[in-house]
């Protein structure tokens, strides 16, 4: 049965930086495209970066392009996501995502298969 587990989540102030983990039981997250969304109170659940598999191209939401980075350590066959400059806007239950089937479009939620618990992200100002 496949599990994903994503941790790194906590309460920082602003500008501070934090870094997710996703890692997986029955999956290889080396082989999968995967993917980060998060979801804020009364708020849909929103897209944040994916990084494709195999081709690895890594797209962004635009309101975190330049600040989070995604990244896979195919030797850890961990995922994760590097968040730089932190803003209460960032405030999210963030949630990593891994499908074993190709998906045309790496930014639609419905498309992944399988989900971590989600980790909380709080940002203090």
């Amino acid at each position: 049965q496949v599990q994903l587990v994503d941790s790194g989540g906590g309460l920082v102030q602003i500008g501070d930086s934090l870094r997710l983990s996703c890692t997986a039981s029955e999956l290889m997250l080396s082989a999968s495209p995967v993917a980060w969304f998060r979801q804020a109170p009364d708020k849909e659940r929103e897209f944040v970066a994916a990084i494709e598999w195999p081709a690895n191209k890594t797209p962004y939401a635009h309101s975190v392009r330049g600040r989070f980075t995604i990244s896979r350590d195919n030797s850890k066959d961990t995922v994760y996501l590097l968040m730089n400059t932190l803003q209460p806007e960032d405030t999210a239950v963030y949630s990593c995502a891994a499908t074993t089937r190709w998906i045309p479009d790496s930014r639609l939620w419905n498309d992944y298969q399988y989900w971590g618990q989600g980790t909380q992200v709080s940002v203090s100002s």
